[in-house]
């Protein structure tokens, strides 16, 4: 399917991701900009118009995803919402950009891709930290062999709670099951093993178990797992969203059989190499707007001079392996 030279942009949503780490950075790739912007709160899209010079504003999704001017929808919303949405754009033959996870679950995801399928028409997903010069340089590691054969693979996160976290009436909704998929963990361990399984490929076995020690909130808070890669290459990972301060950690280890391989998620800390001459630290900058490369590989897409991998069918995986940790599949 050809799409026009000139992308055209309608969000559906416009919350605080779009701010910085994302929606500038569509009006500044060649040949795209952002048309037209939609919120249910009229005074919250009005603004955000203004605020970024956007022709257009909804309180409608269907009026956007209908405007003929508007030819490829950028879904920013809570996860719930991402398979209608979706499904709309792509039913109007208008491919679309949606913020991660895809879906609320693995079975909304299917229903993604059997769409897109139908439609021929595309469904990338946000999985911008694949691009990114600090996880680039972390593949590029691995595929040199600075750590000789990886053998095993380890998660570590753990933060404390969100001063949100404490108001019982008035929770965020990345803990509302029936908005979020599940809490935290469905929120943040997306990028986590949607770039590993960028590096060795797709997880085939998980199992995990997930329980609410701190009591803020229904949703799960703590979970430990085990994984294993197609080619046999075990792993395992723990979070923790309601940790003392003293336990932080966003860490993830790769063993290997001559060496070990440490970086951040989304601190960004100094990769850490340790190998036959000893410790080496690398420090990788990206960019300001973090979802540009992604966003420019997305637009070239549809421009017809490049290609992007980032689509719904790689990010299925993630909720596969999400939904199988937390014993939802």
């Amino acid at each position: 399917m050809n799409y026009a030279k000139q992308i055209r942009w309608g969000f559906i949503g416009c919350g605080e991701a779009t701010e910085k780490k994302s929606g500038p950075a569509f009006s500044l790739v060649p040949g795209s900009m952002v048309y037209a912007v939609m919120s249910r709160s009229r005074e919250k899209a009005e603004a955000y118009a203004a605020r970024h010079n956007i022709e257009r504003w909804y309180t409608d999704a269907q009026q956007l995803v209908d405007d003929p001017l508007v030819n490829a929808v950028y879904i920013a919303t809570p996860p719930s919402s991402h398979a209608t949405y979706a499904i709309m754009a792509m039913k109007a033959g208008k491919p679309v950009y949606v913020e991660k996870p895809l879906a609320s679950s693995y079975l909304d995801c299917q229903r993604i891709n059997r769409v897109s399928e139908q439609t021929h028409v595309p469904c990338f997903v946000a999985y911008y930290r694949r691009y990114l010069p600090y996880f680039q340089k972390v593949k590029e590691m691995v595929r040199q062999g600075v750590i000789g054969r990886v053998i095993n693979v380890q998660v570590r996160f753990a933060v404390p709670p969100r001063d949100l976290d404490y108001n019982s009436t008035n929770l965020p909704w990345r803990v509302q099951r029936d908005i979020a998929g599940g809490g935290y963990f469905y929120d943040l361990a997306p990028h986590q093993i949607d770039l590993l399984q960028e590096i060795f490929g797709p997880i085939v076995r998980a199992k995990g178990y997930s329980t609410n020690r701190g009591g803020l909130y229904q949703t799960e808070d703590s979970v430990s797992a085990s994984f294993q890669f197609h080619d046999g290459l075990p792993g395992s990972g723990s979070w923790c969203f309601v940790s003392h301060d003293s336990a932080r950690n966003d860490r993830i280890e790769l063993i290997g059989d001559q060496g070990l391989l440490c970086f951040s998620v989304y601190t960004y800390a100094p990769i850490v190499l340790h190998a036959k001459d000893g410790r080496q630290e690398f420090t990788v900058a990206n960019p300001q707007h973090v979802q540009m490369p992604l966003i420019e590989q997305v637009i070239q897409h549809l421009q017809g001079t490049g290609s992007c991998t980032a689509d719904s069918t790689s990010a299925t995986g993630v909720n596969w392996v999400m939904d199988r940790i937390l014993g939802k599949i």
